[in-house]
């Protein structure tokens, strides 16, 4: 019931309203906002009428009326087919990852990127040398100026990854073999990433050394865009570039012709700086011009957008309690403390001791463990990534429990390192240096790295662990690369030989002209059968500047100085004498060279 009262004659009066068509369709009651109401403290005996709601005016010069649809004979939105009502796409990977789209492209950032894409069209058609570095500079120029448009900031690990990457590409230009020349690019590129990208943690490190390759197709749209836009808003300043480089062009094409046509000496130097461009390879030209655009772009995509692999997270494994998780470590410790109790004395003594305590020559012995050693200590890192990821975490006893059981079993893995190095060591003093033999004793000692950085790392901290390891790879790159492996191997056969011990002048034959050097102080015939095949090459070879490491150049030198000198009966005898390589009978299984 209403507490107020009934009395029709206390109502207001409204006039009458005037007739208005209503479609009882799309007629509906008023919203009870619009409705007077009258409160219990209002004077309502005044006798003051409520004041009566207008009709609505129909516009001045209205058009003929549209009639209305009801809402039954509307057709519903079209639903997509492929997609539950309701729902969205979840969102990708990368969107999720990636900041918003950067802004327009940069003149600067342009013109970097069309020189990079120029310059590896002209420049890397004749092979590695110095022009990777060269085409890198602009690439890094243009990665440069997009950052800063986008508002980056150079930090310090930035500056580490870029100037690892640079000091990386100047390995083709010093050596000529192909084997590290191709490590140093790989470790380039995954540098050059990482400083894009700004990666710390362990996907970040290992995702982002891979990120320049989600950002080509992005960087191009980008780069295209941004060249639409320009051209739009600058057509005028275009074709004014446009004209002044043809007429530059021509002058120099004209001028140059005529002073190369007057000096020979003008002709010579002119002949050597410019790119020996011919018709015939126009398609792999075009396609270096396609790949140099495309990385430079994607590189710039990534300064200015960079992807946060670091948002990648690993969940920790369930913690263990600790006898679980302690005791099959435990024994692994004993067993390696067992083994090694064994290899200290083989580590401390020499080939004497080692026949009298195996019964094997030391090239034996070195041959028969050194293999399952390095896969002992691979093996030993995968075990500590997966005790730690099931590691006690309640308090810091758990912690000390941690540090003291895989310590102790890294500094034993160290001892493995050193007994599978040694053995090695006895393996090359027999049988000569070769390619394999070398690399996989650098991949030792690579790992005994990286169990001294986690060693640190249990003491200082795991927060740099990640990076530290990324920088202890490329620093052994690096130096992999600046030794020479090619000149290392030849420079200790010929000491061997030095020795009056056996070479094998076949297989010294393969190597790169880096090896040319110590080749090179071989007496006679052996010198000359060593470097008959390298002279060949060299006179075959007319490589411009730009793609000619210095280690081709220094061996031009030494052979122009020292001509070789034909011993074809010698050589074909001597051949014959080393036909069994490495002075063994029986073929080593693990080393194809």
């Amino acid at each position: 019931m209403s507490d107020q009262p009934s009395d029709a004659s206390s109502r207001p009066e409204t006039p009458p309203e005037s007739p208005v068509s209503v479609d009882p369709v799309e007629s509906a009651p008023e919203p009870a906002s619009e409705v007077p109401r009258e409160g219990p403290g209002r004077a309502k005996a005044a006798g003051k009428p409520a004041r009566a709601s207008t009709p609505p005016v129909p516009p001045q010069n209205a058009g003929p009326d549209v009639p209305k649809v009801p809402g039954y004979l509307q057709a519903p939105p079209r639903a997509d087919v492929w997609q539950r009502r309701g729902q969205q796409p979840p969102p990708g990977v990368l969107s999720r990852l990636r900041p918003p789209s950067p802004s327009v492209i940069g003149p600067a950032t342009l013109w970097s990127v069309f020189a990079t894409a120029l310059l590896s069209a002209l420049l890397l058609g004749d092979g590695l040398g110095p022009n990777l570095l060269i085409v890198a500079v602009p690439a890094a120029l243009g990665a440069f100026f997009a950052a800063r448009t986008a508002g980056r900031r150079l930090r310090p690990w930035t500056a580490v990854w870029a100037v690892g990457g640079l000091a990386l590409l100047a390995i083709p230009a010093l050596r000529e073999a192909g084997w590290p020349v191709f490590l140093a690019v790989v470790s380039a590129l995954a540098l050059g990433s990482l400083a894009l990208h700004g990666s710390r943690s362990w996907p970040g490190v290992l995702l982002g050394s891979l990120g320049l390759f989600p950002s080509a197709a992005a960087g191009v749209r980008w780069g295209w865009l941004g060249v639409r836009a320009r051209a739009d808003d600058s057509r005028g300043r275009v074709r004014t570039v446009v004209r002044s480089t043809v007429v530059a062009v021509v002058l120099l094409v004209v001028f140059g012709a005529l002073f190369a046509s007057a000096d020979a000496a003008f002709a010579d130097l002119l002949g050597s700086l410019t790119p020996d461009v011919s018709v015939g390879d126009s398609p792999w030209r075009v396609f270096l011009f396609v790949l140099g655009l495309v990385g430079a772009l994607a590189a710039a995509y990534s300064a200015a957008a960079p992807v946060r692999w670091d948002g990648i997270t690993v969940r920790p494994g369930k913690a263990r309690n600790r006898a679980e998780w302690a005791l099959p470590l435990i024994v692994l410790n004993l067993l390696f403390a067992a083994f090694i109790a064994l290899q200290l004395v083989v580590l401390l003594s020499g080939y004497d001791t080692v026949q009298e305590k195996t019964g094997l020559t030391p090239s034996e012995y070195a041959r028969q463990g050194f293999w399952q050693l390095l896969w002992a200590t691979v093996l030993i890192l995968l075990v500590i990534a997966l005790a730690l990821r099931w590691a006690p975490r309640g308090g810091p006893g758990d912690r000390t429990l941690v540090r003291s059981v895989l310590g102790s079993l890294c500094v034993l893995t160290l001892v493995v390192v050193a007994s599978a190095l040694r053995r090695m060591d006895f393996y090359v003093d027999a049988f000569g240096l070769t390619r394999l033999r070398i690399s996989v004793a650098a991949v030792e000692l690579w790992l005994g790295v990286v169990l001294v950085l986690i060693l640190a790392a249990g003491v200082f901290g795991a927060r740099l662990l990640p990076r530290a390891i990324a920088v202890s790879a490329a620093a052994g790159v690096l130096a992999f690369g600046l030794l020479s492996p090619d000149g290392l191997i030849a420079e200790q056969n010929v000491e061997r030989y030095d020795r009056d011990k056996t070479i094998d002048i076949d297989y010294l034959k393969g190597l790169s002209a880096d090896a040319v050097p110590a080749l090179d102080t071989l007496p006679e015939p052996l010198r000359s059968c060593a470097l008959r095949d390298f002279e060949r090459d060299v006179a075959l070879a007319d490589a411009p500047w730009y793609s000619s490491s210095w280690g081709e150049v220094r061996a031009r030198d030494i052979l122009e100085k020292r001509p070789v000198r034909n011993h074809g009966v010698e050589c074909y005898r001597l051949g014959q004498e080393t036909g069994e390589r490495d002075g063994y009978e029986e073929k080593d299984p693990y080393d194809p060279y």
